[in-house]
């Protein structure tokens, strides 16, 4: 049954694509972030639904005038230049064969990005956007934080099986990054129920990535809570929210979740740690052997034998800054970087001036919430990850 209803919500949404195709971008997003497929048990779990959708954008894109140019702002220019880079890296890396499905996952990925910025224009595009992306993973934060509630928090929370946010860090990781969206579309509503609903979707979030016993998620939920007090007009009226919602869900984590936790501290005796530092060094040394980088996988033996103070303990970077120097060499960091401080200074403009029009308000408040998300990108190539594309 749940097969079924799946593929007939997507059939009719890649028929609407041909006429409207802003929606094939939503239906591709939602597919794409949340893996509904992966929670049914025939047919649809391993179908390519993601691609059915890309493809009838794709069409759609073709027949509709409803597009514009990409290159609107800084940003684009950087991203486009970082594909163009990572191409390079790939192809002039240490095993471009073996590297080629990892290369054209993400090329996948970036493509459909810049479709989305040709066929979303509009305040409509926009909202739709937001209220997918981060609709799509709070429904899973929801369950995941009533599931640690319900059991005491002793049980890990995973993500979608077979997704790429199906390992408990990265599941983590992108309920952390929700948070502030989640906070931008509460200040949009204006029924008191409505808000009061997204306050406990927030908080049923952060549960859900503390139950991940992520120790990068109890980080990275801290420096989200310190962003969102400085972003907020009532300091102290934040401060006091945050420290009634934080305190009593810190105190029902178990003894095991506070023992994992208190490892932070003592980081030099925990492998996956020093997993973690051993890949940092051998990013860096690294990049200076390898001007255009290894390709898509910088966690290589024969690397970490080179570069690393510990060569036994290979590990992925978990950091995105270490990550992309190590496939894609200094050019690649620069650039990515790039990515980022345009988008922060682009988020800057809309806080300091549409925030000054009653009517473009909305904007301000966007600029001020999104880089909440970008200040917490930590893996290799994009968020969006089609499970099946």
């Amino acid at each position: 049954m749940r097969d079924i209803l799946l593929i007939a919500i997507v059939m009719a949404g890649c028929l609407a694509t041909l006429r409207w195709p802003w929606v094939g971008i939503m239906l591709w997003t939602w597919l794409s972030i949340m893996n509904p497929h992966r929670y049914t048990y025939g047919l649809a779990y391993s179908a390519p639904l993601a691609a059915i959708a890309a493809g009838c954008v794709m069409l759609g894109l073709l027949m509709t005038r409803q597009r514009q140019s990409p290159f609107k702002a800084n940003p684009v220019t950087w991203f486009v230049l970082f594909m163009v880079w990572m191409t390079l890296s790939w192809l002039a890396g240490i095993d471009p064969e073996g590297d080629y499905e990892q290369w054209k996952k993400v090329m996948k990925i970036d493509v459909m990005i810049v479709v989305a910025l040709i066929l979303l224009h509009s305040k409509q595009h926009i909202f739709a956007l937001m209220w997918v992306c981060a609709g799509s993973l709070a429904l899973l934060g929801i369950k995941g934080g009533i599931f640690t509630l319900t059991s005491g928090g002793a049980f890990r929370v995973w993500g979608p099986p077979g997704s790429f946010i199906e390992d408990n860090n990265e599941f983590a990781l992108a309920l952390v990054m929700t948070i502030p969206l989640l906070r931008f579309l509460q200040l949009q509503l204006t029924a008191a129920w409505a808000r009061h609903a997204m306050t406990g979707a927030m908080l049923l979030c952060a549960a859900s990535a503390l139950g991940s016993q992520s120790r990068g998620a109890l980080l990275a939920i801290s420096g989200m809570l310190v962003f969102l007090w400085w972003n907020g007009k009532n300091k102290l009226g934040m401060g006091l929210l945050i420290a009634l919602a934080a305190i009593p869900l810190l105190m029902f984590m178990p003894d095991s979740w506070t023992d994992r936790m208190s490892t932070i501290g003592t980081y030099e005796a925990d492998r996956s740690a020093l997993g973690r530092i051993s890949a940092w060094w051998s990013a860096w040394n690294s990049a200076f052997h390898y001007p255009f980088g290894v390709g898509f996988n910088s966690a290589r033996p024969e690397l970490f034998a080179l570069y690393s103070p510990y060569p036994d303990f290979v590990h992925a970077a978990h950091s995105i800054y270490f990550q992309v120097l190590g496939n894609h060499g200094f050019v690649g960091l620069a650039l990515f970087l790039g990515i980022f401080v345009t988008t922060w200074r682009s988020a800057g403009w809309l806080r300091k001036y549409k925030s000054l029009v009653p009517e473009a308000r909305w904007c301000g408040d966007l600029g001020r919430h999104v880089p909440g998300r970008i200040g917490r990108l930590r893996r290799g190539g994009a968020f969006l990850e089609p499970g099946v594309l």
